[in-house]
């Protein structure tokens, strides 16, 4: 679509500002144009199911407004007085009531729930998609098991209404592992009559349809370029959203997604340079939020699996070569917390995130390379996800730039947003930049992810360390039963042994910026990242 298609087709559906004159201004349009949300974004889904493979980022936010789960947060006050979801406290979504045993939890579901065909949601339907979210694999399987949540016998049918959820062992992680994103209630008559022997979950079908029971439904998809979602007004998981309907266009250029916001032609964005936000921050013509993302790192990854950085000298070397001060003042534009240069005494803490002690220091890098046998250096590639490039590309750059001082020479790899989380669990790029945020605010949660050497996707290192392994199954088992000697011990054993083996360089704990006229409000913080239209209003 040209630029000027946009512009025209967006100002239809979202600006008033460009109406001509009072004539054709009216209540009912005023009305229509307060109830559509336009959102601009760099990239969207590849795929409309959480539980689909290699389902990307912007595939979460579909996912979370147009499927219930059981059970979702409580939200509290957040910094800037933004509402934040509490991590340590729940309330139905789908259950109307929620009994935690010692072994099990019991819910009891909303009789009025309906999925958006009208089919009632039963206990039958809350089974089915749990035993699907631990069954296809990959991605969600491994969340569920985050949560000790790995068998369908786990999940019991006790009525219609009611389902139990039979705990493996005590884990603190199982109860929020039901209100993340994967535990969606899935809409299993229509989904089975959908499904083939080959494809028995139906993924194929609901990687193009929504069938849930959520606040909204997709009506429209083009990949690459559109989503178009409706409010369902039977939804009885929350108050009915004020929003009913949302577009959401994909607009790779940064320029063009902002001068969309700043013409008052677009709602709401994200994804767009940090200098941006700053400077629109500075200009106050539109609303920005910046919060740290909770559990959140921006890292420079190594394949610890493949020469060269199977040698931890070599691993060591880049994470002294790393231009981190330039990163955050080039690229981030201040909007960022380091997670570096922390002073040489400076004792562990039991938190996470929490900054290294390396500092760039090319001196040393250099005598690292030479004591790995590298004096001369070596050709690699450098990859990032192109669906982020706004942030990717250019710190790409400089930490290209950088490394060929130690006599690293790096090709640089764009890899498109779709291809990129299939790419990544490959786990063959010998060096990355990525981002992850665990969506369970704890410590052990972000190490069983990134850091453990069972079949975790994001341990894209290939990293191995049964020590690492004992620590991080150690300290779970400490919070579950809450012997805090231990777990204290623990988590400060696992975080300095990331720090001093260094698969990865953390490098920044970044901040979710997003961009919003002065007549939006209700933008809520997740942790999953992703915007949340049902508290959204406009004025």
């Amino acid at each position: 679509m040209k630029r000027r298609d946009f512009l025209k087709s967006a100002t239809a559906l979202a600006a008033g500002a460009m109406v001509p004159a009072p004539a054709i201004w009216s209540a009912a349009k005023a009305d229509a144009r307060s109830e559509s949300l336009l959102v601009v974004s760099e990239s969207g889904p590849n795929n409309l199911d959480i539980h689909g493979v290699g389902t990307n980022v912007p595939g979460y936010e579909v996912s979370w407004n147009c499927y219930d789960r059981l059970i979702t947060h409580e939200m509290k006050e957040g910094p800037g007085g933004v509402p934040y979801y509490d991590k340590d406290k729940f309330k139905g979504e789908l259950a109307d009531d929620m009994t935690i045993g010692d072994m099990s939890a019991t819910f009891k579901l909303k009789k009025n729930a309906t999925f958006q065909d009208g089919t009632p949601v039963t206990a039958k339907d809350v089974k089915w998609s749990l035993d699907r979210s631990v069954s296809v694999g990959g991605f969600p399987t491994f969340q569920m098991s985050a949560g000790s949540l790995t068998k369908p016998e786990q999940f019991v049918i006790v009525d219609d209404h009611t389902v139990r959820v039979d705990f493996l062992k005590k884990d603190r992680l199982t109860i929020p592992d039901l209100a993340v994103i994967v535990p969606c209630v899935v809409n299993s008559e229509l989904v089975k009559k959908n499904a083939t022997e080959k494809d028995p979950w139906g993924l194929e079908y609901t990687k193009q349809n929504t069938a849930g029971s959520g606040a909204y439904r997709v009506v429209k998809w083009t990949a690459g370029t559109e989503v178009i979602m409706e409010r369902n007004d039977k939804w009885v998981g929350g108050p009915l959203p004020k929003i009913k309907r949302v577009i959401w266009r994909m607009v790779p250029q940064a320029g063009n997604r902002r001068a969309l916001l700043e013409r008052g032609d677009a709602d709401i964005s994200y994804e767009l340079p940090n200098q941006d936000f700053a400077e629109m921050k500075r200009d106050g013509k539109v609303n920005v939020v910046s919060l740290p993302i909770s559990n959140g790192i921006q890292y420079l990854g190594m394949n610890v699996t493949q020469p060269p950085f199977n040698n931890p000298k070599v691993r060591e070397a880049v994470a002294y070569a790393v231009p981190y001060q330039k990163i955050i003042d080039a690229v981030m534009f201040g909007l960022a917390n380091p997670m570096f240069g922390a002073a040489a005494d400076k004792a562990t803490e039991v938190k996470w995130p929490q900054p290294t002690k390396y500092n760039t220091d090319m001196a040393k890098a250099k005598a690292l390379m030479a004591e790995a046998g590298y004096a001369n250096g070596f050709d690699t590639t450098l990859s990032f996800d192109l669906g982020f490039a706004g942030v990717n590309e250019p710190m790409c750059i400089l930490i290209q730039e950088s490394l060929a001082q130690i006599g690293i020479r790096c090709t640089i790899n764009k890899i498109p947003g779709a291809n990129w989380r299939t790419e990544l669990n490959k786990k063959v790029m010998p060096l990355y930049v990525n981002i992850f945020s665990g969506w369970l605010d704890y410590p052990e949660y972000f190490f069983y992810w990134c850091y453990h050497s069972g079949k975790s996707i994001f341990n894209t290192m290939g990293y191995d360390s049964p020590e690492m392994d004992k620590l991080i199954d150690s300290s779970r088992i400490a919070a579950a039963t809450g012997d805090t000697a231990t777990y204290d011990s623990d988590v400060k054993g696992f975080v300095d042994l990331a720090f001093t083996d260094i698969p990865r360089v953390p490098l920044y704990q970044p901040y979710l910026n997003v961009a919003m006229q002065k007549n939006v409000s209700g933008f809520a913080y997740w942790f999953h990242r992703r915007l949340d239209y049902r508290t959204m209003v406009k004025g």
